[in-house]
């Protein structure tokens, strides 16, 4: 007991004296005089308190070999158009259906679906995608454009625009296009099943718009008999007609009552019950050529006949927007008449004698149409299911998903979010929170990526004092393939696309707008710190 009382004293001792232990092994080293991490210490020595930033470069691994450990892979794909900068990272991101289908093998399908609140820039990630695909070869079909979005950019590509509306432009739905001439000349060359390939598919096209027309005139699809009594009419005025019929002729077949009609339509040589069975069809058609909701627009000969070696935009920009009915036919309408445009360019191509042609498809707004009535789903999902096997890629743009599922009947719901389903990558930008539960039952998202697209959704500072404070989701988007995490991604505009005269300038008619006149007699009030 005295020895380990000994021994503790001895060590306290130790410690009070502040010697060095006894052991060499203990011995710590002396420091050599020289700068830590941020620079020399002490009184004059200009330790720096904050580290700079290093400059990045970016190069292949070829370049940067020799700089290793240095260097690190890109988070993101460097195949296809240059969307803009990595949120996390600050990564050169690039992205399309085409590329990434075609060359980098990302995706397994070439479209895309673009969903977001309206005013986050949408459209401008659509015109930089077709600009940049343009410059690759890629023919950019813009089939229906409501607001006027993208007609500059493709003026300055060089490409077609085709206006629509009341007065403005029509499109007749019984023309055939370009499917007559392109049947003859395969036939000239000796393909004969491919030119009876093409006449089928611009016979199918045509039916499916009269039933369309119908559709969205009645609210309802007609009867099974009503589309036998259809095509067969359209048969009949092929053979008989000379020239390119409108919907006008296509009533007067109906009302002649020829005997292939009248044997489908099962009169059993009643007139009468022949009449009886057309009769609300009749009603319907001469609905359609003279005037009714939906106007005259597909009931003349076609004012500007679309071409396909070029970039081509529908501007439907004239028609309002309280008519839902007009624009959901008009849409159908272009993109009928595009597709069938695209398969006449490819039968061409198949049989060597036209060069192959690309496209890149946008369906904008299509919410609109899904809402035009009963049916309206199954007519757009047969014109968009097929695009991988005819060479285009697509992209389909809406708000919410919320739009896609406010449809009546569950069959048409489950069709529509298959459109995001199938879609080889989907474009997320700012959402509300209400939308999670919808979106993630069709394409898998993370409590993190959740957070973020309703992060961009909320608007700007209240008090932005006159400044162009944008909201803070404006050019951002999460980027998802699968179950792979999203890549966030923030849109940067370049100096053409910027700016009061830029291809992105949707605002134009606010421009140059007069000051606002005061009441000289009105009283000033004075702001919170008591003067102006």
């Amino acid at each position: 007991m005295a020895r380990l009382k000994l021994l503790t004293a001895k060590k306290s001792k130790t410690v009070k004296t502040a010697k060095a232990p006894a052991d060499e092994t203990l011995k710590r080293p002396a420091r050599e005089a020289g700068p830590g991490s941020r620079g020399w210490t002490g009184r004059g020595g200009g330790m720096a308190q904050l580290l700079p930033s290093v400059r990045e470069y970016r190069g292949t691994t070829v370049q940067v070999c020799g700089l290793w450990p240095f260097s690190s892979g890109a988070s993101s794909p460097m195949i296809g158009v240059p969307l803009g900068r990595h949120e996390e990272t600050q990564a050169t991101v690039c992205c399309d259906p085409i590329s990434w289908f075609q060359r980098a093998r990302l995706i397994s399908n070439p479209s895309a679906f673009i969903l977001g609140k309206p005013g986050l820039g949408k459209s401008t990630v659509v015109r930089r995608m077709f600009i940049g695909l343009s410059a690759q070869g890629v023919h950019p079909l813009i089939l229906g454009d409501l607001k006027g979005e993208h007609v500059k950019a493709v003026k300055a590509l060089g490409g077609q625009v085709i206006k629509l509306g009341r007065g403005v432009g029509y499109l007749n739905i019984l023309d055939p296009g370009q499917a007559v001439e392109a049947a003859q000349l395969l036939e000239a060359h000796g393909h004969h099943e491919a030119a009876t390939r093409v006449r089928a598919d611009a016979h199918g096209r045509r039916l499916t718009m009269v039933v369309s027309l119908i559709t969205i005139s009645r609210n309802n699809p007609p009867t099974d008999q009503e589309q036998t009594i259809l095509d067969r009419a359209l048969r009949v005025l092929d053979e008989r007609f000379d020239g390119i019929p409108v919907l006008k002729d296509l009533l007067d077949v109906i009302v002649s009552a020829p005997d292939e009609l009248r044997q489908v339509a099962l009169d059993r040589g009643d007139m009468n019950i022949y009449l009886q069975e057309t009769r609300a069809l009749e009603a319907t058609l001469l609905g359609l050529t003279g005037g009714g909701k939906l106007g005259e627009i597909f009931s003349r000969q076609t004012t500007n006949p679309m071409k396909r070696d070029r970039a081509v935009v529908f501007d439907v920009s004239s028609i309002d927007e309280t008519e839902t009915d007009l624009q959901a036919a008009v849409l159908l309408a272009c993109w009928s008449y595009g597709f069938g445009t695209v398969n006449v360019a490819n039968a061409l191509a198949d049989a060597g004698l036209e060069p192959r042609r690309n496209y890149f498809v946008v369906l904008d707004e299509l919410w609109r149409a899904l809402r035009a009535g009963k049916g309206m789903v199954d007519r757009v999902d047969a014109l968009t299911r097929l695009n991988r096997s005819v060479g285009v890629g697509q992209i389909m743009i809406s708000h919410t998903m919320s739009d896609l599922l406010a449809l009546p009947a569950e069959e048409d719901r489950m069709k529509a979010r298959g459109f995001v389903e199938r879609s080889g990558m989907v474009i997320c930008g700012g959402l509300p929170a209400s939308e999670m539960p919808l979106l993630t039952s069709a394409i898998p998202l993370s409590r993190q990526e959740q957070q973020k697209l309703i992060s961009w959704q909320d608007p700007p500072a209240w008090d932005s004092r006159g400044v162009d404070v944008e909201p803070p989701g404006r050019g951002k988007f999460l980027i998802k393939v699968g179950g792979r995490p999203g890549i966030p991604v923030q849109v940067g505009l370049t100096s053409v696309e910027h700016g009061p005269d830029g291809v992105n300038d949707t605002d134009g008619k606010w421009h140059g707008s007069p000051e606002p006149i005061m009441d000289p007699t009105a009283p000033v009030l004075p702001t919170e710190g008591g003067s102006l």
